[in-house]
C-alpha cells in the first residue's frame, strides 16, 4: 500500500513510512497507515505493533504542500478531524503500539507518535510542535496530548516557543519511555515488542481495554476545539503568510490577523 511498507515477524507487526524526504503526514499516508493498521487488527498472529519510518525522519511533520490545496475553513476543519480520528483509534487501538523515532518527530510526526502507547526514541531525535512557527496551531490533538505527557507549564512553552526539545529532554519530562543509541533504536524497539507478544492475547486485550479509562472525558472535548480552533486560525492571513514563508524557506512576516 502506499507510503506504507507492512512486515511482521514473531508477532510483531512493523509498519514503516516510507514518504521521502520528510514522511510528511499527506492524506494519502494517513490512509494508508489506517488500512495498514487494519490489516494488522484482521492478523490473528499480530500482540504488538511498531510503526518507524525510513531515511532520516521518523516523520518530520504534517505535509506543508497539501496545506495550500485547502481553500474554506470545511477544508481545514476536516483534515484536522481525519487525523485526530486516526489518532484516537492508535490509542484506543486493541493492539499495544510502539513508535520507534529517530531524526525528528515534529507536528504531526509528535502527534502520531503520542498516539502510540509507548515511545522509544534515539538519542539524536528532535521532537516537537513547531506550527505557531507558521502561524497555525496544532491539530492532530496535539494540544490535548502533550500535557497530559508533559504537564501543562511545558506543554505551553513547547507549543508557544514552537521549539523542539532533545531525546533527553522528552525522556526526562515524560514523553518517551526510553532513549537509545541510533544505531540500536530498531533492536531495542523489537526486543520490546517481543516481550509484549510473548503474553497472552487475553491479558494483552485485557490492558488495552482497561488503561483508557485513566484518561478524562475533557480530552474528546479539548480535541473537538481544537479542530475547530484549527480551521478559524488556518483560514487567517497570518496562517497563509507562514505557510508561504515555510515552503519559501524564509521568515515569516505576521501581521497579527
Amino acid at each position: 500500500m502506499a507510503n506504507i511498507l507492512y512486515e511482521s515477524s514473531n508477532h510483531v507487526a512493523y509498519l514503516t513510512i516510507q514518504s521521502p524526504p520528510a514522511n510528511a503526514l499527506s492524506t494519502g499516508l494517513i490512509e494508508s497507515l489506517a488500512e495498514n493498521l487494519d490489516k494488522a487488527e484482521q492478523d490473528a498472529g499480530v500482540k504488538a505493533i511498531v510503526i518507524k519510518g525510513d531515511g532520516k525522519f521518523f516523520s518530520a511533520g504534517a505535509d506543508i504542500k497539501e496545506f495550500t490545496s485547502l481553500e474554506n475553513a470545511a477544508d481545514y476543519q476536516s483534515l484536522s478531524e481525519n487525523g485526530q480520528k486516526l489518532f484516537d483509534r492508535i490509542e484506543h487501538y486493541p493492539i499495544p503500539v510502539i513508535a520507534a523515532i529517530h531524526g525528528a518527530a515534529l507536528g504531526g510526526g509528535l502527534e502520531l507518535a503520542m498516539s502510540c502507547h509507548m515511545r522509544i526514541a534515539a538519542e539524536e531525535t528532535k521532537l516537537g510542535l513547531p506550527e505557531l512557527t507558521l502561524g497555525i496551531i496544532p491539530g492532530f490533538a496535539g494540544t490535548q496530548r502533550l500535557p497530559r505527557y508533559v504537564g501543562s507549564a511545558k506543554a505551553y512553552e513547547m507549543i508557544l516557543t514552537g521549539q523542539p526539545i532533545t531525546a533527553e529532554e522528552a525522556k526526562a519530562s515524560g514523553l518517551v519511555n526510553r532513549v537509545v543509541r541510533t544505531e540500536d533504536l530498531i533492536e531495542e524497539t523489537t526486543r520490546l515488542a517481543e516481550n509484549i507478544a510473548a503474553k497472552s492475547r487475553g491479558s494483552i486485550n485485557a490492558i488495552m481495554k482497561l488503561l483508557p479509562y485513566s484518561y478524562t472525558d475533557q480530552f474528546s472535548t479539548g480535541v473537538k476545539a481544537e479542530a475547530e480552533s484549527f480551521a478559524e486560525v488556518f483560514g487567517s492571513a497570518d496562517a497563509k503568510e507562514g505557510v508561504q514563508a515555510f515552503l519559501e524557506k524564509r521568515e515569516p512576516d505576521f501581521q497579527d490577523k
